[in-house]
C-alpha cells in the first residue's frame, strides 16, 4: 500500500486525472510472479465502458488456451443499458466471450426489481452519509427518477428530473432534513437510460405505483401514487379529478395562445398529494384550486397565466402555504404569491426558484423573511421588482441559506456585502452576471462554499441540485451575448472548502484569488478558461494544492504575479509588482512540499523562457512560522555562535606549549567570522524543513532560474534536488544540515555564475564539490571562474573544499574557513585531470585576504603552490599543521599575521620582486623561515643576521612583553633588500 499511495500522490503532483493514472511497474511485477502458475476466477468490478488489457497490471492473459477466466462489469448497470449500448458495446468486444446482458430479456419483473432493490442496497451501503437511509428508500428513489424520466424524456426545455431530490423529500419517500452530500450522492448514482421493454417488464408482473400518460394516450382509472400526464385536451382525458392516494401529479399542456384552465374539482380529493406540477396552465391568481392541498410541500409552475374568467374561491386565507417547502415558477409572473404578505406564511419554505420572472434585487424583499430558506434560484429575469429597497443586507438573516443562483441576471452591478451572513452557503453561481465589476465581499465568502461558478458565457439550461457544478458540455457553446464581462477581480479568498471552481470567458479579468481554498488541482483547462487578461494569482493558504496544470495555449494569458503557500494557519503577505522592474513574471511561493515546484516549472518552461524576465522567491519549508518559533531559532543561531567561539582540545594542547609565547603576544583572535549574505537576488530559493526536497521539478527550477540559494534546518543526506546543475546561480548559503554528506553532487559541473559560497554547521560534510567533475576535452568549462567570497564554519568532518584545475578560481577575493577540524587541504587536485604533470603552480590572481581558525590538520592551502600576487591580508589562528602560504608578488605592502600561527615548524614565503615588505614575525625563536627568490637562474635563502632577544613580561617597564627590532638580510646578483621586522 505503501508503493499505491506514494504513486499516487506523485500523480497528484503531475496533474494526473484518477481515471488516466497507469501500472505501476513494481506492484504488476510481483501481481504476475504470484498468479502466473496459478489457475483463477478473477471477477473485475470496472468502472469504463471499453474492455481492459489487464496484462500491463501483472494479471496472466486469458484466452482459448488457458484456465483462467474473468468476469468483468460494464460501467452502465444492467437496468441502465440501452439496445443501443448493448449492441455498440458487442462491437467492441475482443477478449470477451459471453455478455450477460444477453439473458436480461429471460428475468421476470420481480427478479428484475429484486436486482434494483439489490442495487439500492449496494449504493447505501457504499457512501457513508447514507447509513443511516433505508435501503428500500433508495430504491423507492430509483423508481421515482424512472417515472420522472419516462414522463419528460423527450422533453428538451424540461428540468424536472435535475430536480428530483426535492420530490424525493416532498414526496415523503426521504426525510427533509437530509444533508446536501445525499443530495448529491443520490443524484449522482441513480440514472435510468433503460429502453421501453423494461419498463414494460415491470408492468407486466410487478404494478408499479405510477401512471404516465402521453398526449395520445388514454386515462386508465387506478389508485396511481404517482401520475404525470400531457395533454392538449381541455378535459385532461377525461380525468375528473386526482385519486386520493395520489402523492405526485405532473400536468402539461400543449403550449398555446390561449392556455388550457385548470377544470373544476381536479383537486377535490387531494389531501395527500405533496408535490404538483403544473406546465402552460391557466388558474385565477387570486384563489388557486389547489390551496385546498393542505400537505402541499411542493409547487412547480412554468409558463402558467392567470385565469380571471372565473369566479375565485377562498380557500382559508392561504393557510396551506405554512406547509410549502419548495416553490418553483419559471415563467409565471404571478406577483400575488411572492407579494410580502404571503412570504410571511411561508416560514417552512426551504427553496424559493424563480426563472424568467424577477431579478436579483427582489432578494431584498427577503430580508426578515423566509427563515428556514436553503436553496435560492433568482435565474434569467425579464424584469425589476418594483422597490426600492437597498438589496445589500438582504442576508444578514439567511444563516442556513446553501445555494445561491444569480445566473443570467445580466444588470446585475454588485455582490451584496451581506452574503458574507449567509455563514452555511456551499454553492454561488454568477453565471451570465457580466455587468459584475468584481466578486469582492469586504468580510470574505462564506467560507463553507464549496462551489463557485462564472461563465461568461451564460447560463445552463440544468441547474445545479448539489455541490456538483454542470459540466462543460451542459454549458453554452459560444456566448449568449457580443458584449463581454465586465469584472476584473474575483476573491474568494478564505472559502476553506471550495473544491469546484469554473470561471470561463472573462475578458476583463486581472486577478483571482483562491486563497484557503481546498482545491487540489487548478486546472487552466477545465476550470480556468479564456481569462486573457489574467494578471495576478494568488493561492495562499491553498494546503490541498497538488497541482496547477497550465493552458498549452501560450496566448491564453499573461500572468505577472503568482503567489502560492501551501501552509495552514499562517499570516499572509500579499507582495506587489514593483512597476520599477522590468519583470515580466514574478512568482513568490513557500511550498511544503517541494513536488509542487513541477507546476512552477511548466508555467515558466511554457510562457517565460528566458530567465532575466522573471522574479522568482521559492522557499520550501513545512514550518509555520511564528514569534515562538522565530524566538527558537534565534536561540539555535545564538548557541552556535557561542559553540563558534570555543577552541578545540587540539588547540587547547598546542597553546600549552607556547604557553609563555602567547603571554607574551597576548590573545589575537580572529577576524569575526563574516555575516551571511544579506539581500537575496532576484531569482532566489530557500530550502529548509519540507517534504521532497530533492524532487527533480524544484532541480530544474533552480537549474533554470536562480540565482541564489540558501538551504537550512534539512535532514536528508543529500540537500539538493535531482537534476540540479548550477548553470545561473551566483550565491549559495548552506547551514544546519546535519546529515549531509556532500553539498553539491559527485558530477555536479557548469558552476560558471557562482560568486559567494557560505556554508556553516555542515556536520558531515566530507567535501563541497567532490573531485571527478565533468570536463570539456580536457580544459576547465570555467566552473568557480566567478567565485569570489569562500567562507565555511564549523564543518568538523570537511577533508578538502573544492577541487582545483588550471586557471581555476581567477576570481576568487576573500577565503574565510574556521572550526574544521578534519580539514587538511582546502583545494585539491582533481583526480580526473587530464594532464595533472604539469601543473606545477595554480594562479589566483585576485585573492587578497585569507582567514584560518581552528584548522589543527590543515597542511597546506592547496595541494600544489599557488600564486596570489594581490594578497594583503593573512591571519591565521590554531593551524598546528600548515607549512606553506601562497606565493606572493610583492607589489605593495603585505601583513602576516604570524603570531597566531604557533606550532609551525617551516613556513616558505616566496618572493618574485625584491621590493620592501613589512613582515610580522614574533616569537618564532625556534623555527625557520625562509624569504626565497624565484629567478630564472637560482634562488636564494634569507639568512638571519642577529639573533632574537627574548625579554621576560614586565621586566623593564615593559609589562606586555615586547621583541626587540630585528633585520634580515637576503643578497642576490642584484644586491640587497632589507626585510624590517618591527613588534605586534
Amino acid at each position: 500500500m505503501d508503493v499505491l499511495d506514494k504513486q499516487d500522490g506523485d500523480d497528484d503532483f503531475n496533474g494526473v486525472d484518477k481515471i488516466s493514472r497507469d501500472e505501476i511497474t513494481i506492484v504488476s511485477e510481483e501481481i504476475y510472479h504470484i498468479m502466473k502458475d496459478s489457475r483463477f476466477i478473477l471477477i473485475f468490478h470496472s468502472g469504463v465502458d471499453d474492455e481492459i488489457d489487464l496484462y500491463p497490471l501483472g494479471i496472466p492473459s486469458f484466452g482459448k488456451f488457458t484456465k483462467n477466466i474473468m468476469i468483468w462489469t460494464y460501467k452502465r448497470r444492467i437496468l441502465t443499458i440501452t439496445e443501443y449500448e448493448q449492441h455498440k458495446l458487442i462491437q467492441k468486444l475482443r477478449y470477451t466471450h459471453l455478455l450477460a446482458y444477453d439473458r436480461e430479456k429471460y428475468l421476470t419483473s420481480g427478479q428484475l426489481y429484486a436486482l434494483l432493490c439489490k442495487e439500492a442496497a449496494l449504493i447505501a451501503a457504499r457512501y457513508q452519509c447514507l447509513w443511516g437511509v433505508n435501503p428500500m428508500k433508495v430504491a423507492d428513489c430509483y423508481v421515482y427518477t424512472l417515472f420522472l424520466q419516462r414522463s419528460f424524456h423527450n422533453k428538451t426545455n424540461s428540468d424536472w428530473v435535475g430536480v428530483a431530490s426535492n420530490c424525493w423529500i416532498c414526496d415523503g419517500i426521504l426525510q427533509k432534513d437530509i444533508t446536501l452530500e445525499i443530495h448529491d450522492v443520490l443524484h449522482r448514482e441513480i440514472s435510468w437510460e433503460c429502453d421501453d421493454n423494461v419498463l414494460a417488464k415491470f408492468k407486466k408482473d410487478f404494478k408499479l405505483p405510477f401512471l404516465i400518460v402521453k398526449e395520445d394516450g388514454v386515462y386508465e382509472e387506478g389508485q396511481y401514487r404517482w401520475i404525470s400526464t400531457r395533454s392538449s385536451d381541455r378535459e385532461i382525458h377525461a380525468m375528473k379529478s386526482l385519486p386520493e392516494e395520489t402523492s405526485s401529479f405532473f400536468l402539461e399542456f400543449v403550449m398555446s395562445d390561449k392556455p388550457v384552465a385548470l377544470p373544476d374539482g381536479l383537486f377535490e380529493h387531494s389531501n395527500n398529494l405533496g408535490v404538483l406540477s403544473l406546465c402552460c396552465c391557466a388558474f385565477n391568481f387570486a384563489s388557486p384550486p389547489f390551496l385546498k392541498c393542505h400537505g402541499l410541500r411542493f409547487l412547480g409552475l412554468d409558463n402558467c397565466t392567470d385565469d380571471k374568467t372565473g369566479e375565485g374561491k377562498d380557500y382559508a386565507g392561504w393557510v396551506s402555504l405554512h406547509s410549502l417547502w419548495v416553490l418553483d415558477l419559471r415563467y409565471t409572473v404571478w406577483n400575488e404569491i411572492l407579494s410580502q404578505e404571503k412570504l410571511d406564511l411561508m416560514d417552512n419554505l426551504v427553496e424559493l426558484s424563480m426563472e424568467g420572472v424577477w431579478c436579483w434585487q427582489y432578494i431584498s424583499c427577503l430580508q426578515g423573511r423566509l427563515p428556514n430558506l436553503q436553496r435560492l434560484r433568482i435565474i434569467k429575469p425579464t424584469r425589476g421588482p418594483d422597490i426600492s429597497t437597498d438589496p445589500s443586507n438582504s442576508f444578514m438573516d439567511k444563516a442556513k441559506l446553501e445555494i445561491l443562483d444569480l445566473s443570467g441576471n445580466s444588470e446585475m452591478n454588485i455582490v451584496p456585502n451581506s452574503l458574507s451572513k449567509a455563514s452555511r452557503l456551499e454553492v454561488l453561481i454568477l453565471d451570465g452576471c457580466n455587468e459584475l465589476k468584481d466578486v469582492v465581499v469586504p468580510d470574505g465568502l462564506p467560507r463553507l462554499l464549496k462551489s463557485f461558478s462564472f461563465d461568461g458565457y451564460g447560463s445552463v439550461s440544468c441547474r445545479a441540485p448539489t455541490v456538483e457544478l454542470p459540466s462543460k458540455q451542459e454549458r453554452p457553446s459560444t456566448p449568449t451575448t457580443k458584449e463581454g464581462a465586465s469584472i476584473s477581480k474575483i476573491s474568494l479568498e478564505g472559502c476553506s472548502q471550495l473544491e469546484n471552481l469554473f470561471v470561463r470567458g472573462l475578458d476583463n479579468l486581472v486577478e483571482l484569488d483562491l486563497s484557503g481554498a481546498a482545491i487540489k488541482t487548478l486546472n487552466f483547462n477545465t476550470m480556468v478558461l479564456e481569462v486573457p487578461t489574467l494578471k495576478r494569482l494568488f493561492l495562499l493558504g491553498c494546503e490541498h494544492l497538488r497541482a496547477i496544470i497550465w493552458s498549452s495555449l501560450t496566448d491564453s494569458f499573461k500572468l505577472e504575479l503568482l503567489c502560492i503557500d501551501t501552509r495552514a494557519g499562517t499570516g499572509r503577505s500579499r507582495p506587489c509588482i514593483d512597476r520599477n522592474n522590468s519583470f515580466q513574471l514574478e512568482v513568490h511561493a513557500i511550498v511544503v512540499d517541494a513536488r509542487l515546484a513541477r507546476s512552477v516549472w511548466q508555467l515558466l518552461c511554457n510562457h517565460y523562457a528566458a530567465a532575466e524576465n522573471v522574479y522568482l522567491n521559492i522557499h520550501v519549508t513545512s514550518a509555520v512560522y511564528s514569534e515562538l518559533s522565530q524566538s527558537k531559532v534565534k536561540e539555535k543561531e545564538k548557541k552556535i555562535d557561542m559553540y563558534g567561539d570555543q577552541v578545540s582540545l587540539l588547540q587547547l594542547v598546542q597553546a600549552d606549549r607556547y604557553s609563555d609565547v602567547q603571554s607574551m603576544v597576548g590573545d589575537a583572535p580572529a577576524a569575526a567570522f563574516p555575516k551571511p549574505p544579506a539581500n537575496n537576488l532576484d531569482r532566489h530559493i530557500e530550502i529548509t524543513k519540507g517534504s521532497h526536497v530533492l524532487d527533480s521539478g524544484l532541480g530544474y527550477v533552480m537549474t533554470r532560474f536562480a540565482d541564489s540559494l540558501h538551504v537550512h534546518d534539512v535532514s536528508t543526506s543529500a540537500s539538493l534536488p535531482t537534476g540540479y546543475s548550477p548553470q545561473v546561480l551566483r550565491q549559495c548559503r548552506m547551514e544546519r544540515c546535519p546529515k549531509l554528506g556532500e553539498v553539491f553532487q559527485r558530477g555536479s559541473r557548469e558552476f560558471w555564475q557562482l560568486e559567494t559560497f557560505w556554508a556553516s554547521d555542515l556536520l558531515m560534510a566530507s567535501w563541497i564539490c567532490s573531485k571527478g567533475g565533468y570536463r570539456y576535452h580536457g580544459f576547465n568549462d570555467g566552473s568557480f571562474g566567478k567565485l569570489q567570497h569562500l567562507r565555511l564554519r564549523s564543518c568538523p568532518r570537511l577533508q578538502f573544499v573544492l577541487p582545483v584545475w588550471f586557471r581555476s578560481f581567477p576570481s576568487l577575493e576573500t577565503l574565510h574557513i574556521i572550526h574544521c577540524g578534519d580539514l587538511r587541504h582546502i583545494f585539491v587536485l582533481d583526480e580526473k585531470w587530464w594532464y595533472p604533470d604539469i601543473i606545477q603552480v595554480v594562479a589566483f590572481p585576485r585573492l587578497t585576504t585569507i582567514h584560518l581558525h581552528d584548522l589543527p590538520v590543515l597542511q597546506q592551502i592547496c595541494e600544489v603552490e599557488m600564486v596570489a600576487p594581490k594578497l594583503n591580508t593573512i591571519k591565521i589562528r590554531g593551524c598546528w599543521g600548515l607549512r606553506r602560504l601562497p606565493i606572493v608578488i610583492l607589489g605593495e605592502r603585505i601583513s602576516v599575521c604570524a603570531s597566531i600561527m604557533l606550532g609551525i615548524d617551516e613556513l616558505y614565503i616566496v618572493v618574485y620582486a625584491l621590493v620592501s615588505v613589512t613582515s610580522v614575525l614574533d616569537n618564532f625563536h625556534e623555527k625557520r623561515f625562509f624569504f626565497d627568490v624565484n629567478s630564472k637562474s637560482s634562488a636564494f635563502a634569507l639568512k638571519k643576521k642577529r639573533s632574537i632577544t627574548r625579554q621576560s613580561a614586565g621586566d623593564r617597564g615593559n609589562p606586555a612583553g615586547t621583541l626587540k627590532t630585528r633585520a634580515y638580510a637576503l643578497k642576490s646578483r642584484n644586491g640587497f633588500a632589507i626585510f624590517n621586522g618591527s613588534t605586534l
